[in-house]
C-alpha cells in the first residue's frame, strides 16, 4: 500500500530522525537518490546542460547539493538563485567547487532555453499561496522549454497537503519525493503537475506514524480483499445485492448497474424498477420484482438511484432497510439528509464533482480545486463514507476521520456516460459480499479504473465496454494472489 504523511509529520519525523544522525546526513541521502534519479533520465550525464532552480529554502539546498553531484561527473550546471543572498550556503559552496556556476535572473531565459534538464528547487513543502512573481515566471519559462523537468520533493506552487494549486506552478515530467508521499502527490489537481514520482528512501520509515493522511491501495491490497466463493458458498452466502435503479426515461442506467453487479461477485442481483424487461433481456440471471424495495425479497446490500429520475419513495424505503446501502446519482439528489445520519448500517455515497458541489452547497469548481477537503466534508456532514468521483477518485470513511484512500488507476476514458452507473452496481456487489464501505468503494474503483484502462488501450470506450472488462480486471488483480487462478 502506499501512503501519503501530511507536512507536519514528515517535519516531526525528519527532526526525530536527524537527532540521530551526523548533521547534514539527511540532505546528503535526499541529494544522492535525486541526483541518481536526474541522470537516470538524462541517460548520459556527461555534457548534458542542467540547470537548478534554487530557492532559499532546504528544497534549494537538495537541488545545489544534487547539482554537484552531476558536476562531478561531467554535466555542465548552472543554478538560477531566487534569493542569492539566502542559498543554502553548503550546498552552494559544493556546487561551485564541482564546477557548477551561478546565472544571475537575467540569464534564466538562456539558460533554460538550453538546458536539458530542469531541476526545481523552488519552494518545498511549506509552501503555500501559491508562486511569488519571480518564481511564477520561471514556471512560465519552463513550461515552453524543451527540457525534461524535475520536481524536488514536489512541484513547486502545489499544496503539499490539500493537491491544491492556487495559482502557477512548475509541471514536472518526474517528481523525486523523500521519506514518504505527500497529499499533493495522489491528489488532484495538484498530481497532475507532478508526473511520475519517485520515492527516495532517506529513513523515515522508522519514525512515521502508523496512521497516514492517505492511502493508495496497490494490486496486493485489492487482490486480498476480494471475496472468492469457497465450497460451501450458494448465492446467499456469496452476498445478494439489490439494485433499485431506471427510470421510464434511463432504463440504461439500470441494465448498466446490474452488469457492474453481476461482475462484482455477487451470488445473485435483484432489481427493483420499471426497467425490468430490459434488465431481464440483457441479463436473464436477474431476479425481477416489481414490487418495490420493501417486497423485494432478501438482499444484503442495496444500490440506489442511479437513473431513478425523481422517484423519492424508493429511495426513501431503500434508506430505510437495515442493511449497507449505496447512494448514487439521482438518489443523491433525492436523499433525506437526517435519514442519511440516522441509518445504523453502513452508507456509501458516490457523486462526482458536479453532485458534490450540490450537496455541500458549493460550485463544482471549488470541489474540484480542493478534492480532498471536500471528500472529507461531505462525510462528516452525512456521517457516510463517502467515494468522489474522478480522475483521482477519493474515499472518505463516515465521519470524514482517518486516512482516505485514493484511487489512481482510472483514464480519462471513463469521462463517459453510464461508467458511474457500472461503479455504483460494482461496489454494491461488493458491499453485499461483507466487505465495508470503505473497503467496497476502494476494491471497486480500483477494479473500475483498471477495467476502464483495459477496455480503452487508448481509444474511445462505452461504459458497456467497461462492464464487460470487469473480469479482466478481476483476473490481473487477483493473479497477484494466485498466480495459478486456482
Amino acid at each position: 500500500m502506499r501512503t501519503a504523511y501530511c507536512v507536519e509529520t514528515v517535519r516531526r519525523a525528519e527532526r526525530e530522525l536527524m537527532a540521530r544522525l551526523p548533521e547534514g546526513a539527511l540532505m546528503q541521502r535526499a541529494a544522492a537518490g535525486l541526483a541518481a534519479a536526474c541522470a537516470d533520465l538524462l541517460g548520459r550525464v556527461y555534457g548534458r546542460r542542467v540547470v537548478l532552480l534554487v530557492g532559499s529554502g532546504d528544497n534549494g539546498g537538495d537541488a545545489l547539493y544534487a547539482g554537484a553531484r552531476l558536476a562531478r561527473r561531467g554535466a555542465g550546471v548552472a543554478a538560477v538563485l531566487l534569493a542569492p543572498g539566502r542559498a543554502h550556503e553548503g550546498g552552494l559552496a559544493a556546487l561551485l567547487r564541482a564546477g557548477g556556476r551561478t546565472v544571475a535572473s537575467g540569464g534564466a531565459e538562456e539558460a533554460v532555453r538550453r538546458a536539458d534538464l530542469v531541476l526545481d528547487g523552488i519552494v518545498g513543502i511549506g509552501g503555500k499561496g501559491g508562486l511569488r512573481p519571480e518564481a511564477a515566471a520561471l514556471a512560465e519559462l519552463v513550461a515552453g522549454s524543451r527540457a525534461a523537468v524535475v520536481a524536488v520533493d514536489l512541484p513547486s506552487g502545489v499544496d503539499a497537503d490539500t493537491g491544491e494549486v492556487p495559482g502557477s506552478a512548475i509541471r514536472a515530467d518526474l517528481t523525486v519525493t523523500f521519506g514518504a508521499h505527500k497529499p499533493a502527490l495522489l491528489v488532484d489537481p495538484a498530481r497532475e503537475y507532478a508526473g511520475s514520482v519517485r520515492l527516495v528512501d532517506i529513513g523515515l520509515g522508522a519514525v512515521l506514524p502508523a496512521d497516514p493522511e492517505l492511502e493508495a491501495l496497490q494490486h496486493a491490497d485489492v487482490a486480498a480483499l476480494l471475496p472468492t466463493p469457497g465450497g460451501e458458498s450458494d448465492k446467499y452466502r456469496r452476498g445478494v445485492v439489490g439494485i433499485a435503479a431506471g427510470s421510464a426515461r434511463y432504463p440504461g442506467a439500470a441494465v448498466l448497474a446490474v452488469a457492474g453487479a453481476l461482475r462484482g461477485g455477487a451470488g445473485a442481483v435483484r432489481y427493483v424498477g420499471p426497467a425490468g424487461d430490459a434488465v431481464l433481456a440483457r441479463f436473464p440471471e436477474t431476479l425481477v420484482s416489481d414490487r418495490g424495495p420493501e417486497q423485494a425479497g432478501r438482499v444484503q446490500a442495496w444500490v440506489v438511484g442511479p437513473g431513478a429520475g425523481d422517484d423519492a419513495g424508493t429511495v426513501a424505503q431503500v434508506l430505510a432497510a437495515e442493511v449497507p446501502v449505496l447512494v448514487d446519482a439521482d438518489g443523491l439528489r433525492l436523499a433525506d439528509a437526517a435519514a442519511v445520519r440516522g441509518r445504523t448500517a453502513p452508507t456509501l455515497m458516490t457523486p462526482h464533482a458536479g453532485e458534490a458541489a450540490a450537496l455541500l452547497g458549493v460550485t463544482r469548481e471549488e470541489v474540484e480545486r480542493a478534492r480532498l477537503a471536500a471528500a472529507r466534508e461531505l462525510a462528516a456532514r452525512y456521517g457516510a463514507t463517502v467515494l468522489l468521483k474522478g480522475s483521482t477518485t477519493l474515499v472518505a470513511d463516515a465521519g470524514g476521520a482517518g486516512a482516505v484512500r485514493v484511487n489512481a488507476t482510472g483514464t480519462a476514458w471513463l469521462a463517459t456516460a453510464g461508467s458511474g452507473d457500472v461503479l455504483s452496481g460494482l461496489a454494491g456487489s461488493l458491499l453485499a459480499s461483507g466487505l465495508s464501505a470503505r473497503d467496497a468503494g476502494s476494491a471497486g474503483a480500483y477494479l473500475h479504473g483498471l477495467a476502464g484502462r483495459f477496455a480503452a488501450h487508448g481509444a474511445p470506450v462505452g461504459a458497456h465496454d467497461v462492464a464487460e472488462t470487469i473480469r479482466e480486471a478481476w483476473r490481473d488483480v487477483r493473479e497477484v494472489r494466485d498466480p495459478w487462478g486456482r
